[in-house]
C-alpha cells in the first residue's frame, strides 16, 4: 500500500484531521534529541484525542504491518522516539490533560501528554509534590518520563518514575485496551505487568492513561556548594557524602566546559570561579536538617575543594541549579552532541569519572561532564564540531569506551534516558544471551506482529 493509500485509509478509521502527511510538519516528528540516532521517514503523523482513536490506529498498523512509534514531546536523548520508514508516528501532544487529583489518596490521573512541570505545578497547588524531575521537565511529557523511566536531580532520595507510577491504560500489540496496575497504596496480585511497560519505550505497548503517587509539599531545600580543581577531586566528595549516611535530595556535579557554554549563552559568569561545581541540597526539616547539610559541607572540604559554602541565598542556589538545567542546551550550540548515560555504583564515581577523562584524551575528544552524581549516574557530553566526520568517529569509539568502562565496573549504561538506538550495543555487553532472550520473549508475546516501536531497544 503507497503512503496516500494508506493515509486515506486511516482517515476512514479515525477523524480525519487527526491524520497528518504533509511532509513538512511530519519532519518535525522524526526524531528525538539524540542527533546522532538514524531515524526514518514516518507514512504519516497521529494526534489522537482519547484513548478509542489511538486503539483504531494500532488495529489498524497491525491489520496493514505497519510499524507504530508513540511519542511525547521529543525530548529523549537515545533515539527511542525517531521514526521508521512507514511507520505511523502516534504523537500525545492532543492527550494533555490532568483527569484527577486525588489529595486523600495521594494519587494523580493523566494522560500521556500532560508536561512534567505542568503537573507539578498542579500539584503544588493542592499542596502536594510529584518528585520525578528529569532536566526536561519543562518540556517532556509523563507518557515521555514512564516509557523511558526518567530520573532526575532528586532521585537521589526520592527514586525514578517507576516508583511512582501506580496504574497504567495501554493499548497493546493485539489492539486491545488493558488497564494495569491498581490504585492501592499496596497490592501484588498477579505479575507486575505495570512496572514491566515503565522503561519499556514504546515496545510492548501504547500508554493512554497515567496513574501516579503523590508526596506531601517537603520542606525548602538548604543548598550547599563546592568549588573543585578536578572532577575526579569531586567524585571523592561523592563518595564521601555517601560514606557519611546522609542522603541528599540532590548532588550534581557540573564541569568547566558546561559552566563555559553556560557562560557564553547565559552570561552568568560562573566559570571564572571553578573548574568544576558540585552541587547537594537537603530537605530535612530543622536542626536535623542542619546537620546533615553541615555533613555535606565537611566532605566537600575535606575531599579537596577549592571553596565550599551553605548558601544563604536562595536566588544564588537556584541559579547554580539553573546551570545545571541549562548545560546540556548550552553545549548543543557548539555541535552535535553524543550524550552517554552510564550509571556505576557510587563509590566508584572518581574512577568512572577518571576513565571519562582518559578516554576524551585517547580519542581526541571533548568530553563535557554534568552528572546525577549522587546515585553515580553520569552524563559525559561529547561534542565534535559541525562537518567534522573524523571528529565523529573518535567520539563514536570513546562513547564506546565509556560503556564498556562502566559495566566492567558493575554499571549500567543507561541510567535514565533508557536504550533506544544509541545503546543496543551497549545493552548486549550487559546482559548475558539468556537474558536478552528472556527480553525478546516478553516482545514477542506483548507484540506478536512486531509493530510496537520495532528496531528499538535491541534489533
Amino acid at each position: 500500500m503507497d503512503s496516500a493509500t494508506l493515509v486515506a485509509a486511516l482517515r476512514r478509521v479515525v477523524p480525519a484531521d487527526r491524520v497528518v502527511d504533509d511532509p513538512a510538519v511530519v519532519e518535525s516528528y522524526l526524531q528525538d534529541h539524540a542527533e546522532w540516532a538514524d531515524y526514518g521517514r514516518a507514512a504519516a503523523v497521529v494526534r489522537p484525542r482519547g484513548t478509542a482513536e489511538v486503539r483504531e490506529v494500532v488495529r489498524f498498523a497491525g491489520e496493514h504491518r505497519i510499524p507504530v512509534v508513540p511519542r511525547g514531546a521529543g525530548t529523549g536523548l537515545s533515539g527511542g522516539a525517531n521514526a521508521l520508514d512507514g511507520c505511523l508516528v502516534i504523537s500525545f501532544e492532543a492527550m494533555n490533560s490532568v483527569l484527577e487529583i486525588d489529595r486523600a489518596e495521594r494519587l494523580a490521573v493523566v494522560q500521556p501528554g500532560v508536561v512534567n512541570d505542568d503537573l507539578r505545578a498542579i500539584c503544588a497547588e493542592q499542596g502536594l509534590w510529584y518528585p520525578p524531575d528529569p532536566a526536561s521537565a519543562p518540556w517532556s511529557t509523563i507518557g515521555g518520563n514512564v516509557a523511558t523511566n526518567a530520573g532526575g536531580l532528586c532521585c537521589v532520595k526520592y527514586g525514578v518514575t517507576r516508583d511512582y507510577v501506580l496504574a497504567l491504560e495501554v493499548v497493546t500489540g493485539r489492539g486491545d485496551v488493558v488497564r494495569l496496575g491498581r490504585r492501592t497504596a499496596k497490592g501484588v496480585a498477579g505479575y507486575d505487568l505495570c512496572g514491566l511497560m515503565v522503561g519499556s519505550e514504546g515496545t510492548l505497548g501504547v500508554i493512554t492513561e497515567v496513574t501516579v503517587r503523590l508526596r506531601p509539599q517537603r520542606e525548602p531545600e538548604r543548598t550547599i556548594a563546592g568549588y573543585f580543581h578536578s572532577v575526579v577531586a569531586a567524585g571523592e566528595a561523592v563518595s564521601a557524602v555517601s560514606a557519611s549516611g546522609v542522603i541528599p535530595s540532590a548532588l550534581e556535579l557540573v564541569d568547566r566546559h558546561c559552566l563555559e557554554a553556560v557562560d557564553a549563552w547565559k552570561n552568568m559568569g560562573l566559570s571564572t570561579e571553578a573548574n568544576v561545581v558540585l552541587l547537594g541540597r537537603v530537605d530535612t526539616p530543622g536542626h536535623a536538617g542542619e546537620q546533615e547539610a553541615r555533613t555535606i559541607l565537611r566532605c566537600f572540604e575535606q575531599a579537596g575543594a577549592t571553596w565550599a559554602a551553605l548558601s544563604t541565598d536562595e536566588q544564588e542556589a537556584e541559579a547554580l541549579f539553573d546551570a545545571r538545567r541549562l548545560a546540556y542546551p548550552a553545549l548543543e550550540r557548539l555541535g552535535p552532541v553524543l550524550t552517554e548515560d552510564v550509571c556505576v555504583p557510587r563509590a566508584l564515581v572518581p574512577e568512572m569519572l577518571a576513565r571519562i577523562e582518559k578516554a576524551a584524551a585517547a580519542h581526541d575528544t571533548l568530553i563535557a561532564n554534568i552528572a546525577h552524581a549522587g546515585d553515580g549516574n553520569l552524563h559525559p557530553l561529547l561534542i565534535t564540531p559541525i562537518g567534522d566526520d573524523a571528529a565523529r568517529q573518535r567520539a563514536q569509539a570513546a562513547f564506546e569506551d565509556i560503556i564498556a568502562d562502566a559495566v566492567a565496573l558493575g554499571g549500567t549504561v543507561t541510567g535514565e534516558h533508557g536504550v533506544g538506538l544509541l545503546k543496543r550495543g551497549g545493552l548486549r555487553r550487559e546482559v548475558s544471551p539468556e537474558v536478552l532472550a528472556m527480553h525478546r520473549a516478553v516482545k514477542d508475546a506483548l507484540d506478536p506482529l512486531g509493530i510496537l516501536n520495532p528496531g528499538k531497544v535491541f534489533a
